[in-house]
């Protein structure tokens, strides 16, 4: 079987002999004579190749890389090619093209045994105190710029502020709202089942009271606003970072972090007591709702329990750990934003990087509250 494509200045003949194929080129192919050039590659089908060009007077380097590409494909499946009666030029030619190819970069070695595993652990232990350090920086970055906008309240940035506010504060209300009540909604269902045993429902209303106000209200807030508000944090910083706009504020005298990171960390700091507040509102509302449905407790009944047996004191150690939970959150999205490199892959590792840690950094914090308040007896 023969397949030709030909004119005036080349020619691609590919012949069937015995178990291969004969690829025979003439005249100067050129990026010109591609399509015919790879109409005829295409059709090899297995076998091996042979591929003769002493009939080449010179071809460029787009031929010169079709012809080693389908060297390289082949190989890899087993079948054997070879190139024959290559003049000097064109050889030269096949050899440099050959040099440019971009090679495959060997995938590396995974080490085995204690010695890479305790390199690893190291390695890790190392990376986690950089973050820290980092994390720290920026935290000292925030305290010095809050004290720099108090002495001079003229260069404190009050419109960004408001702005940030709004966002996250303003618009996580809904959100939180939801959550918070269907908490208080599941708490109130779950206790029930358990308490109508013993025949105590109505300590429903002390255990809804207790874990939303002490515990579950400002945590659950705080969780939803690290996943909402540091990965934004993060991704505008970042944006900015990558379009250099940050460099170009330093150029103008424009101070990020009194511009970037004050106040966003001071706006969480303002905006996650009051969402902390309107979360315990909620849950309890989901708890009193549900306690009437299935145990049949009033709302007065409930509300007077409410405000005879809980102390306020649950409401006070719940809402002293709003302001380091949003100093927690606010400080490692702006330092995720300010570490992002130039590229959106980055940008991305940097955003979710920062959800984690900051999630992570809330529940380890409030652990932390939790301690310390059961050895101070409060």
């Amino acid at each position: 079987m023969d397949d030709a494509y030909q004119d005036r200045d080349a020619a691609v003949t590919l012949a069937r002999e015995g178990d291969g194929w004969r690829l025979s080129l003439s005249g100067r192919p050129d990026l010109r004579r591609m399509p015919g050039i790879l109409a005829a590659l295409g059709r090899v089908e297995g076998g091996p190749l042979e591929i003769d060009l002493a009939a080449v007077d010179r071809i460029d380097t787009a031929v010169a890389w079709a012809i080693l590409r389908t060297i390289e494909d082949r190989e890899r499946h087993g079948l054997g090619t070879r190139i024959e009666g290559a003049r000097d030029p064109v050889a030269r030619l096949l050899d440099t093209v050959r040099s440019a190819l971009p090679q495959p970069e060997p995938s590396p070695q995974r080490p085995v045994g204690i010695r890479a595993q305790l390199e690893q652990f190291g390695r890790s232990v190392v990376g986690i105190g950089s973050s820290l350090r980092e994390v720290s920086g920026t935290l000292g970055l925030f305290l010095a710029r809050f004290g720099q906008s108090l002495a001079r309240p003229s260069r404190f940035p009050l419109t960004a502020l408001v702005h940030h506010c709004e966002d996250v504060g303003y618009r996580a209300v809904p959100i939180v709202s939801l959550m918070a009540f269907l908490i208080g909604v599941v708490l109130a269902f779950q206790g029930s089942a358990q308490l109508r045993q013993f025949g105590a429902e109505v300590f429903v209303v002390d255990l809804i009271a207790i874990s939303i106000l002490r515990e579950l209200g400002i945590l659950l807030t705080a969780i939803i606003v690290a996943g909402r508000t540091a990965s934004a944090f993060t991704a505008a910083i970042g944006s900015m970072k990558m379009r250099e706009e940050i460099d170009a504020m330093r150029t103008l005298g424009i101070d990020p972090g009194m511009s970037l990171v004050l106040p966003r960390v001071l706006a969480l700091v303002l905006m996650l007591p009051i969402l902390g507040l309107i979360a315990n509102v909620a849950g309890l509302a989901g708890g009193l709702l549900m306690s009437w449905i299935e145990l049949g407790i009033s709302p007065a009944i409930f509300l007077t329990r409410l405000v005879e047996n809980t102390d306020v004191t649950h409401v006070f150690v719940g809402l002293v750990k709003a302001p380091v939970f949003a100093v927690v959150i606010g400080v490692i999205g702006c330092r995720a934003g300010l570490a992002v490199g130039s590229t959106a892959e980055s940008l991305g590792r940097m955003t979710s990087g920062a959800v984690v840690a900051a999630i992570f950094a809330v529940i380890v914090t409030d652990a932390v509250f939790s301690v310390f308040f059961a050895e101070m007896g409060i």
